[in-house]
């Protein structure tokens, strides 16, 4: 939904403990969406070969048919007898300010996921991106990626509000990667009282999202990359941004890319999602792709990243 002004101009700070609001909207849209929906769609677009784990209900049909056309294999998807899918309601206001709220439905189910059957009917796994979901199920997929040996990422993301500082610790240590924004890095460093060097101690590569600046990478030894953000052609829908930058990322680096360019990618998809209404609304096209990211970075980064995209 979206507000036709400043969520900000509606607050009263002498009076947040009783807030009490209701705006009225002048738009109603219903779009496919879920983190790791949005990332295995973008991902399939992309030409790799995504496998989505989670729990859906069963008016999952439609969506099913949807990622499955777009290259995503869905039988990691355990279907619930009794709930529904998750649901996020989002309103947005003018400044892309949200304000949001999530029935988790089926996703309570998804803690009774394994991961090694998954596997093993495609014939192993790459990588295992753990992106928001049932937070237990979040423990319990980073436990086994642990005990199995698999390469893995982790995404607390919007589940740092929900998971206290030991779950958190315990999620991200041994991650190969971790992904979040500048606000979600200085939320996880709060809630687990680690400092910058603890964290990195345990995962392999801190990933932090800057919005509009691009994104800053660090390594384990504190080495620190810096890219920009591919100029925006227009602001339409923040939604699913994060998820997009995540899939350009990993598809990239999958294919044998180098940071740099794992990240030019992720800011191209990352943008294309902020120009379309709906995380997987967005068009691709290889030829539009390669020529933003050559007038955003450069010829050379354009002919290198063109040389893995479909199309």
């Amino acid at each position: 939904m979206h507000f036709p002004g400043k969520f900000a101009e509606q607050l009263v700070t002498e009076q947040l403990h009783r807030i009490s609001l209701s705006f009225l909207v002048d738009d109603l849209v219903v779009r496919r969406g879920g983190n790791g929906a949005n990332i295995a769609f973008a991902l399939g677009v992309l030409g790799t070969a995504p496998v989505l784990v989670g729990a859906a209900g069963d008016d999952f049909a439609d969506y099913r048919s949807w990622l499955e056309r777009h290259g995503v294999n869905t039988s990691g998807v355990h279907v619930s007898e009794v709930a529904n899918t998750a649901r996020f309601v989002c309103t947005t206001d003018d400044e892309q300010c949200q304000i949001a709220s999530f029935y988790a439905g089926a996703m309570s189910e998804a803690r009774q996921i394994e991961l090694a059957p998954i596997a093993a009917g495609v014939g192993g796994l790459d990588l295992v991106l753990i992106s928001p979901n049932d937070p237990a199920a979040m423990l319990r997929h980073a436990a086994e990626s642990r005990e199995r040996g698999y390469t893995f990422a982790v995404d607390p993301s919007q589940q740092l509000a929900r998971m206290d500082g030991d779950q958190i610790r315990e999620f991200i240590t041994g991650a190969d990667y971790l992904f979040g924004n500048d606000y979600e890095w200085e939320l996880l460093r709060r809630k687990t009282g680690w400092s910058e060097s603890e964290v990195m101690s345990r995962v392999g590569l801190r990933i932090t999202t800057l919005g509009e600046k691009g994104v800053e990478i660090v390594t384990q030894d504190g080495t620190s990359l810096q890219v920009g953000a591919v100029p925006e052609l227009a602001k339409v829908d923040p939604t699913g941004v994060g998820d997009g930058f995540r899939a350009g990322f990993l598809a990239a680096l999958t294919q044998g890319l180098s940071l740099e360019r794992s990240a030019q990618l992720g800011s191209m998809v990352a943008v294309l999602v902020l120009e379309a209404d709906g995380p997987q609304e967005w068009k691709f096209s290889k030829a539009t792709a390669v020529s933003r990211i050559s007038e955003a970075f450069g010829p050379e980064a354009g002919t290198e990243i063109g040389a893995i995209l479909p199309g």
